[in-house]
C-alpha cells in the first residue's frame, strides 16, 4: 500500500483574555499592545471570563487590525456555534514532569598548548536523551529542547511528548506527541501503536481524525518528505 501524505501547518495566534465586556476600555488597553508588538493581521483566538456581544468584539478586534479565528469553550462557545464561529477547547494545563533518566553526550571545545583558558573551559552540552520508563499519564508532560526523548511505556491520552529531536513510545500513544520542536525538519516519530490524539514534526500537523486509518494502532514510522507532508508508515515485525 502507499505511503499515505498528510500537510497541515501549526499557526501562531493570540490569545486574547478578557475580564471585561467594555468595549471602550478593551479598546483603549488593547491598541498600544498590539501596535507595539504585533503586525496587522495577527491571529487571535478570544476567551472571556464575562458575557459578552461576540460580533461586537470581532468587529472591534478587526478594527484593530486584528484577525478573530476562535474563541475558547466557555461562556462564549453558544454565541459563536449560533454563528458558526469556531470553538476551541480551552488550554490543558499540563504537570511537566522528569523523565525517569537522562544521557548527555558533551563536547569540549578544541584547545591549544597555547590556550590554557579554552582548554579548561566547561564542555559544552551537544545532545542529550531523555529515557522515561513509566507511563505517561493524563495531564502529564515531558519536554526535551536539546535532544531526543524514548519512552519505553505508553503515554495516555491528554499527555504530551515535545521533543526537539526525535520520539520514540514503545507502547500506546494515545496523547500529543510533538517532534522537531523549534523546527528540525529531520526529527522522526516511532511508536508501537498510534492513536495519538495529535502528531507533529517541526510544525506540520495531523489531528486524530485526520491519521490514515490502515495505521491506527499500528507500529508506525513518520517522518517529513520533500514537500514537508507527513508520512505514515506501517513498520512491520
Amino acid at each position: 500500500m502507499a505511503d499515505i501524505r498528510i500537510k497541515g501547518r501549526m499557526v501562531n495566534a493570540l490569545r486574547i483574555s478578557l475580564d471585561t465586556n467594555d468595549h471602550d476600555a478593551i479598546r483603549q488597553q488593547l491598541k498600544p499592545k498590539l501596535q507595539a508588538a504585533f503586525p496587522p493581521g495577527t491571529l487571535a483566538v478570544i476567551e472571556s471570563s464575562v458575557d459578552q456581544e461576540l460580533i461586537a468584539l470581532i468587529q472591534l478586534l478587526i478594527d484593530l487590525e486584528v484577525q478573530p479565528m476562535a474563541v475558547t469553550e466557555g461562556i462564549l462557545g453558544d454565541q459563536a456555534r449560533a454563528i458558526q464561529f469556531p470553538v476551541l477547547p480551552p488550554d490543558r494545563q499540563l504537570q511537566e514532569i522528569k523523565a525517569t533518566k537522562e544521557q548527555v553526550v558533551e563536547v569540549k571545545p578544541e584547545s591549544t598548548a597555547d590556550d590554557d583558558e579554552k582548554a579548561d573551559a566547561a564542555p559544552i552540552v551537544a545532545h542529550v536523551t531523555s529515557y522515561h520508563d513509566e507511563i505517561l499519564r493524563t495531564g502529564q508532560c515531558i519536554v526535551q529542547n536539546q535532544g531526543d526523548i524514548i519512552i519505553t511505556a505508553g503515554i495516555n491520552s491528554g499527555s504530551e511528548v515535545i521533543a526537539s529531536g526525535n520520539i520514540h513510545i514503545y507502547g500506546s500513544a494515545r496523547g500529543r506527541v510533538i517532534a522537531g520542536a523549534g523546527g528540525n525538519t529531520a526529527a522522526r516519530i516511532f511508536c508501537h501503536a498510534l492513536e495519538a490524539e495529535l502528531i507533529s514534526i517541526a510544525g506540520t500537523y495531523c489531528v486524530a481524525d485526520d491519521i490514515p486509518p490502515n495505521v491506527v494502532k499500528k507500529p508506525v514510522h513518520i517522518y517529513l518528505n520533500d514537500q514537508q507532508e507527513l508520512v505514515f508508515k506501517a513498520l512491520q515485525f
